[in-house]
């Protein structure tokens, strides 16, 4: 493979992943597959993870892109290199090109997370904000490749870079040649394309199974042959794989022929799966780095008695970590907003906040609403935020608040 393949014209092989492979020999970390004793405890499985999350840059991107970004003459060097990103794909560029000494422009969505973009910048690219989403980056920087003659470096129709992210395919096989089953995140389809290619070839009866978010379910709809629903604006905190419109190429070629199942999460149950990874695993993941995760916890995944899930990307905005937090403390039970209305008596809060404490659970916030619409006059609303243990706790406490005179909302 050159650098003047044209996406279209070559379908990589399993050759192409081991040459990928001795190029980005050192430059790449080699990440650790490690065993998830809850996960694999709750599905009554082996399960592992494969830690993406702790690539340099953050994320599996630099293994393509740097892969690609070697692969250039020195004439396209010479000329730069563009790329669109919500932020993974841009990071790994970036790197990729001051390691080569290449010049890169990097096209983002205005709404992609600020980490993404300082560190970007922070790796020697110039960053160009336009669009809301990835689709529009995207145009913008055919733009600049066509007005400006730099070489555009493609997140995923491209076989060097389907080839470098097929290099974690290899290491799989490597750490667990006996694997059943590998659960990949699908964004443009270059990760699990790669994947597939790899493991396939070693390990046909290993099930590949995909994973989108319910906001950006393109892929998804394309293998269950439904009509593909574009939307206008995409929003998810799996941004990291939100596309709006699915690559027919990547479908067509290697999804359709090498994946075994597709299936959606929506974002509360990311949320819950990135509480899961930092509390059982230490592992902090961004929204499309723990789809996988999610998609073992809540769908009904034929993993065999092996299986590994890829967390693609570490790169979560930290404006936003907390919210994701609480959210997934919401869906597992671990956090909840109650409201109670009671007679305005003198007592009744102190029965309440007795009910609660009997039952050992942590009262963070209580707000009283005397003129609320639909409130009797001697009538008063209590909102309460509380740390609970889990959702029997909570159903627990609603019991007692009832006992104690309250009428839960």
């Amino acid at each position: 493979m050159n650098s003047t393949t044209k996406p279209a014209s070559k379908i990589i092989s399993i050759e192409d992943i081991e040459n990928a492979r001795k190029s980005i020999k050192g430059v790449i970390r080699e990440t650790e597959t490690e065993k998830s004793f809850s996960l694999s405890q709750t599905l009554g499985a082996e399960v592992f993870l494969k830690a993406e999350n702790q690539q340099f840059t953050g994320s599996f991107k630099l293994r393509g892109a740097y892969n690609k970004i070697i692969h250039l003459n020195e004439a396209e060097k010479k000329k730069g290199v563009v790329a669109c990103s919500a932020g993974n794909h841009a990071q790994g560029v970036a790197f990729s090109a001051k390691k080569a000494g290449v010049a890169a422009t990097i096209v983002m969505p205005i709404t992609a997370p600020l980490i993404k973009v300082e560190a970007t910048r922070d790796y020697g690219a110039e960053v160009v904000l336009h669009g809301e989403i990835y689709d529009e980056a995207y145009e913008k920087a055919r733009e600049l490749e066509k007005n400006f003659g730099y070489n555009f470096v493609h997140p995923y129709e491209d076989p060097l870079i389907i080839a470098g992210q097929g290099t974690i395919g290899l290491e799989l096989m490597e750490a667990l040649p006996d694997l059943d089953s590998v659960v990949v995140p699908i964004g443009g389809g270059g990760l699990i394309s790669g994947i597939a290619t790899a493991i396939k070839k070693l390990k046909p009866s290993c099930r590949v199974i995909g994973v989108q978010s319910t906001q950006a379910p393109g892929m998804y709809q394309m293998f269950q042959k439904q009509d593909i629903s574009l939307a206008k604006k995409i929003s998810t905190i799996a941004d990291g794989i939100a596309i709006k419109k699915p690559s027919e190429f990547m479908f067509k070629n290697y999804i359709s022929r090498l994946v075994d199942e597709v299936v959606t999460v929506s974002d509360d149950e990311i949320a819950e799966a990135i509480v899961l990874l930092l509390e059982r695993s230490k592992f902090v993941t961004e929204g499309s780095g723990a789809v996988g995760v999610a998609a073992l916890l809540s769908r009904s995944l034929k993993i065999g008695k092996k299986s590994c899930v890829i967390l693609s990307g570490g790169n979560i905005d930290l404006n936003i970590i907390s919210k994701v937090i609480e959210k997934g403390q919401i869906r597992k039970g671990r956090l909840v907003e109650l409201s109670v209305i009671v007679d305005d008596t003198p007592g009744n809060l102190n029965r309440l906040t007795k009910a609660i404490a009997d039952l050992r659970a942590n009262v963070l916030e209580v707000h009283h609403d005397r003129i609320s619409q639909g409130l009797f006059l001697r009538e008063t609303r209590i909102d309460f935020v509380l740390e609970t243990s889990n959702k029997e706790h909570v159903q627990q406490i609603k019991l007692a608040l009832e006992k104690a005179g309250g009428k839960i909302l």
